[in-house]
């Protein structure tokens, strides 16, 4: 699956949320932080944006931003469990 690279990923902490637009619609990523852990809630890509590897980048920008940050990660979006488990490189953030 071919990542997007021309995103303009968006960091609105206030809402606990980073997004992007395509084609007109958003794209996101919910989280809520507690005690240092970024319980990362919600994926979000509209169905006609669907297979475009869209949330996988949006996935990605949110864990390294979480690595940056040294928050530790909880994934209670299904989405992100499964990226994670794919993806052995974001194990180290896990609760």
């Amino acid at each position: 699956m071919n990542q997007p690279s021309n995103l303009n990923i968006i960091h609105m902490p206030e809402a606990g949320r980073f997004e992007t637009h395509v084609d007109g619609l958003r794209c996101e990523v919910d989280y809520e932080l507690n005690d240092h852990t970024l319980h990362v809630t919600h994926t979000g890509v509209p169905r006609l944006l669907e297979g475009r590897g869209i949330a996988a980048a949006l996935v990605q920008h949110t864990l390294l931003w979480a690595r940056t940050q040294g928050y530790k990660i909880n994934p209670v979006c299904s989405y992100v469990k499964v990226y994670v488990k794919r993806h052995t490189e974001w194990q180290d953030l896990l609760t």
